[in-house]
């Protein structure tokens, strides 16, 4: 089983306001589940324009620490640019897949929006139709028809996707900080506090080398 999940922000720098998944199961979308969150801070104008999700749609709702417990429990998330949504999630225990890592190695030269490969591609689905795009379980429903036809089209099955996400990132020393020089596997067995201390706090890292401490980090909880 694959969830694919999806948020809705405050902005591009975290404060969910939506969370949602989808699982993919023998190559179909079952399992909807979705979910408003009540934000840590304000929902910028820019961001209101896009998923039209207001303040007093959220009033009152769970926040994101209580909510996503019921995504819980899948061996693989994905995502379209999954870093991102890695990045303003809490924890979630599992490795991670990026559709859009997936599509620029399978198709280059395109457009890798979810709805512009929605379109070149000519992906068959059917999102409920009372959303939108830019809804999270609307997008959801996009992202995991991409998935499939990945899945078609490559073979690959997640642990395949899986390895060849990990193959396009380089980094497994640290560039910068107490540790530089230092294998990121290393520090991940030693010191985990740090680790997850500038995932927490450092939030322009850069997505490669994000992963690569997400990734050592779950290898060391093993």
């Amino acid at each position: 089983m694959l969830r694919v999940i999806d948020t809705e922000t405050c902005g591009l720098q975290g404060g969910i306001v939506e969370v949602a998944s989808v699982d993919v199961v023998d190559g179909q979308i079952v399992n909807p589940m979705s979910d408003l969150v009540c934000p840590d801070r304000p929902i910028s104008r820019q961001a209101m324009a896009i998923h039209r999700i207001s303040e007093a749609m959220v009033v009152g709702k769970p926040p994101i620490e209580q909510a996503i417990t019921r995504y819980h429990g899948s061996r693989y998330y994905v995502a379209h640019n999954a870093s991102f949504d890695r990045r303003v999630l809490p924890e979630m225990h599992g490795e991670w897949i990026c559709t859009m890592k997936l599509s620029r190695a399978l198709w280059p030269g395109l457009k890798y929006s979810n709805q512009a490969l929605r379109e070149h591609l000519r992906l068959q689905v059917t999102p409920p139709r009372d959303l939108h795009a830019h809804r999270a379980l609307y997008d959801c429903y996009v992202t995991a028809a991409l998935l499939i036809r990945i899945m078609e089209t490559s073979g690959w099955d997640a642990g395949q996707m899986l390895a060849r996400i990990q193959q396009t990132s380089s980094i497994d020393t640290f560039p910068f900080g107490k540790y530089r020089g230092r294998k990121i596997a290393d520090v991940a067995q030693r010191d985990p506090g740090y680790l997850h201390w500038m995932l927490k706090n450092i939030p322009d890292l850069k997505p490669e080398l994000r992963d690569a401490m997400q990734r050592q980090l779950a290898k060391a909880a093993d």
